[in-house]
Formats: C-alpha cells, structure tokens, sequence
C-alpha cells in the first residue's frame, strides 16, 4: 500500500500575493493574489488531499493515523504521537508580508495548545532589489519595541537583507521576520499555524479591514538577540546532496542533479518531503518499483518505511529539496559531516 504521495493543488489567497503560484504549478490561471501553496500539510483547517494511487481522495491526516510508523518513522511517530509534525509551502510576496514572529513550543502549547513554529526559507526567485527581514540589527529591549511599534519604525532596526536565487534563511521560533516584495520561495516549517503580527504597514486585508496585530504576544515571544550573520552559507555542488538547514525540528538538504540519483534515507527513520524547485524529474522507489513523474513546483510524501529511491531528471537537470527529520544518534562523524554541509 506505501507509495509516493502526491497531493491536490492547496492554494492560498492572501492581500500580499501574487500571480507566480499558477504559472510555477502549471495551474489555471485566477486573478486572485495566491500567496501560499500548501504542499504538504496536516494542519486540520487546510490538510492535504492526495491525488494518486490507492489513497486518492483521502486526506494525509486520515491516511496516517491508518499507519503512523510505516509513513512517519518509528522514531517520528513515537516523539510526535501520530501528528505529521512539518508543513512544507511555496509563497509568492508580490507585496511585504507583515513583520511577525512564532511562538516556540513552550508557549504555543501553552497559549494556544499547538506546536511552535521554527522555519526555513529557500529563495527560488527573486527581482531585482529584493530583499527581506529576519532578525535585529541592533539591541532594543521590549520598552523599545513597543514604541517603535507604536510609531511605526520598527523596520529601522531589523536587519535588512538583499536577496536572490539560493539564498537560505533559517529562522527559529522568536526571531522577528518579514518576507518583502518580489520574492518566491520555498518554505519548511513545523506543522503549525500560529503567527502573530507585529507590524502590517496600516493597510486592510482582504476583506477591507485592517488585520489584527498582535503586540503583546509577539513581545513575550520575542528573542532581541543580535546574530552576527542571519544568512546560512553552504557549497553548491552538483550531484551532491548539500546540507542547508539541520535543527532540532527538521533537515534540508539541497541536490542538483544532471544524472540518475540514488536517495537511501531509511536510516534517518523518518518520512521525506520532496519539493521539485526547478526540471521535472521521476521518483522510483528501488523496493516496489512505483514510479511517479514530479513536476516543477510540485511536492511529493515519500513514506518513511520506502524512503529508498531514485531520482531521475526528465530533461538535463533538475533541483530537489529534501525536508526531513534526522533521527540518527549524534556521532563525531556525523558532526563533521554537517559542517562541511555534505551528505556522504
């Protein structure tokens, strides 16, 4: 019964969206501002539809509960209780998204009874002079964020950073952020739907009105500490699969591929999400010979129990992001794999 998951497209209009989202799936064409595209999703106010296999038509959070080890991994199901714990996305800002922060575990439990929200950005495309924010450029205190916040100068002390195709952004919960205009990207995050809203730039949102900012939370959510560089550096290396983001809550790795890829990742006893960034390619599990055709722009759920495959690109080349939960015990050697960012 295990197989590549693919799912139906879950498109979401928001005030600050665009018109890349369709063309980028080769979907309809809408005037609305799509923003997001959620990939592969639990989140029971927009969950993920399947499209193909036996399970087409059912939803991912139905089809886990039905088997949680074999789709989540051992280790996954035991520590998240059956929960899918990542929420992988693609998100057109035509326009500045707000300035906002995510709660961590502790007090999104607390507060809301859900998960906190650490996440990833990967630039897919960006125009010229885009640029976004994550994190401070100088120390304030809460006394200082409140009234900034009040005069509208926040953005004078975040730090401001030009962006292009690449680029990777690791933001865990309590670091301030904003997506800026202009800008496609890949998103990974914990499966969590908790945002609060900092600063919206006084405008209305969909429906006409100003949308609810949330000062008081965002301030007891907040980390003010200033880093010394926001942005992840790594090799790109063709036919590697490259790390990017390795924390606590998931891992990425990035592959450029010209040639047949073999992918054996059962030993992180984990699922694996595939999102196709550029080329299409097939995806053939090397245990049952089931095949899909992964289309640019598109996201496949490859069940922890086949995570044994290979990736084959239709035409030249093509870019995969892999998003997972490594679950192998740390090890010297696994250390220095990590810092010299490459999957051996």
């Amino acid at each position: 019964m295990l197989y590549p998951l693919l799912f139906q497209p879950n498109l979401h209009t928001v005030v600050w969206g665009g018109h890349q989202l369709q063309h980028y799936k080769c979907l309809p064409q809408t005037d609305d501002p799509v923003g997001e595209s959620w990939e592969v999703s639990a989140v029971p106010t927009s969950t993920s539809i399947i499209c193909n296999g036996p399970w087409q038509g059912r939803d991912l959070i139905s089809v886990v509960n039905e088997q949680p080890e074999a789709i989540l991994g051992h280790a996954v199901n035991a520590k998240y209780k059956g929960q899918f714990p990542l929420l992988v996305k693609f998100i057109d800002a035509r326009r500045d998204l707000s300035i906002q922060v995510h709660p961590n575990d502790e007090m999104a439990q607390r507060v809301h009874g859900k998960m906190g929200k650490s996440e990833m950005w990967y630039v897919i495309k960006a125009e010229p002079g885009a640029h976004l924010y994550a994190g401070f450029k100088q120390h304030i205190d809460a006394g200082e964020y409140r009234r900034r916040i009040a005069d509208g100068s926040i953005t004078e002390v975040l730090a401001d950073h030009p962006v292009k195709a690449g680029d990777v952004f690791y933001l865990p919960a309590g670091r301030i952020h904003a997506i800026c205009g202009g800008i496609l990207l890949a998103e990974v995050q914990q499966s969590s739907d908790v945002t609060y809203r900092i600063y919206d730039y006084n405008r209305p949102g969909m429906d006409g009105k100003p949308r609810e900012l949330h000062t008081e939370l965002a301030a007891q959510a907040l980390d003010y500490k200033v880093e010394s560089n926001y942005r992840t550096d790594y090799p790109q290396l063709d036919n590697r699969a490259v790390l990017i983001v390795d924390s606590p809550y998931f891992s990425v790795r990035v592959m450029d591929f010209s040639d047949r890829f073999h992918r054996n990742l059962l030993k992180y006893d984990s699922f694996i999400i595939t999102m196709c960034i550029t080329g299409d390619c097939r995806l053939r599990v090397r245990g049952t010979n089931d095949e899909i055709l992964l289309h640019e722009g598109h996201s496949a759920l490859i069940p922890a129990a086949i995570a044994d495959y290979d990736l084959i690109p239709c035409n030249g080349k093509s870019r995969i992001l892999d998003a997972f939960i490594d679950n192998r015990p740390a090890t010297f050697a696994r250390q220095i794999t990590q810092f010299l960012h490459i999957e051996r």
